[in-house]
């Protein structure tokens, strides 16, 4: 093993990327969270973790890039939850059982759970953040269009019902969201998520290829 080289078989420059990374979102929560998302700087952000504004500028492209990361991050995590489902599972439950598992992860967890109230609750007063947050989502489509296309066997160029899943699924996810900021604020955002996709299900739930 090189000794630029870690167990895991990532070099040590990567590694130390990945800690700034997450230096730089963890001092960015804290400070949405004490100064509100207006009220902090980029460069409040980047001294909290003792780098230039530069430095940041090579991670993220905005404030809310780094609000909506964490957001970013459930979209990888609900790809490996997708991916881990049993085979047999028609595509619509699968991506329902992958979404809600991931939600419930994030609303669970300690750190996580702080920066996931964090990000609804800008979500709810920031249109910026708001409209980062949405932004995203559509970027994410062909790629989560992509997954659903292998898990049925199809291919998405030419088959438009992958498309049609990955966004409803988002729909389902976007009406979730919007539930809980304005009708249901006591109610988990998993929970919400398991109703809406349930709504979707009958509907346009496809067999998985065998």
């Amino acid at each position: 093993m090189s000794p630029t080289t870690t167990v895991d078989g990532t070099s040590l420059r990567e590694r130390k990327k990945q800690r700034t990374r997450e230096a730089l979102i963890d001092a960015a929560f804290e400070l949405f969270n004490t100064k509100g998302f207006e009220a902090t700087t980029v460069d409040e952000i980047a001294d909290a973790v003792e780098v230039s504004s530069r430095t940041f500028f090579r991670y993220f492209g905005s404030k809310e890039d780094v609000a909506t990361s964490l957001q970013l991050q459930q979209f990888l995590d609900v790809y490996t939850a997708l991916e881990a489902r049993p085979a047999e599972e028609p595509v619509l439950t699968a991506l329902r059982r992958a979404c809600v598992e991931v939600l419930r992860t994030y609303e669970d967890g300690e750190t996580d759970a702080t920066q996931f109230a964090c990000v609804m609750q800008l979500v709810q007063d920031s249109p910026a953040v708001m409209a980062r947050s949405l932004e995203m989502c559509t970027e994410q489509l062909d790629e989560l269009s992509r997954r659903v296309a292998t898990r049925m066997g199809v291919d998405p160029v030419r088959d438009p019902r992958p498309k049609l899943v990955a966004s409803v699924a988002s729909a389902a996810l976007q009406v979730a969201v919007r539930a809980w900021r304005e009708t249901e604020p006591d109610e988990k955002v998993s929970d919400l998520a398991d109703r809406a996709f349930a709504l979707l299900e009958a509907g346009i739930n496809y067999p998985a290829a065998r």
